[in-house]
């Protein structure tokens, strides 16, 4: 499949559009626009706490990863993970601490945010 870039006369310019493997999307999970605009607000207030300083996000076809570090080169403080193969069991949303242990899990994802929220409140307040 290629397409072709430039005046509309038809000819190619170089542009080329590969498909995926395998023809069609593969279905990836990722977060939407208000799931994600929730979590980096939440993010980047705990930057400003001196809270963390890095994060990564991970998408695969079960689930969808955002990690936050204290530090670049240690595990993750915090882990929120989506996975809509569990919307109808415990939520899909789920809250992994440091230690890989779950704090929470919900299908709101305000509610599996609070431990983190009741967090950066009690350092604020110190």
């Amino acid at each position: 499949m290629s397409a072709n870039f430039g005046s509309g006369s038809g000819q190619s310019v170089g542009g080329q559009i590969v498909a995926f493997p395998g023809g069609k999307h593969q279905g990836q999970v990722g977060f939407d626009r208000e799931e994600l605009t929730r979590i980096l607000d939440l993010y980047g207030r705990m930057v400003a706490g001196g809270q963390w300083r890095d994060y990564a996000m991970d998408f695969d076809a079960r689930a969808a990863t955002f990690a936050a570090f204290r530090r670049a080169a240690e595990r993750p403080q915090a882990r929120i993970e989506k996975r809509p193969s569990l919307r109808n069991k415990q939520g899909m949303y789920t809250l992994f601490g440091e230690h890989g242990q779950i704090l929470k899990r919900g299908s709101d994802l305000a509610n599996v945010l609070a431990p983190i929220e009741r967090r950066l409140l009690k350092a604020v307040e110190e």
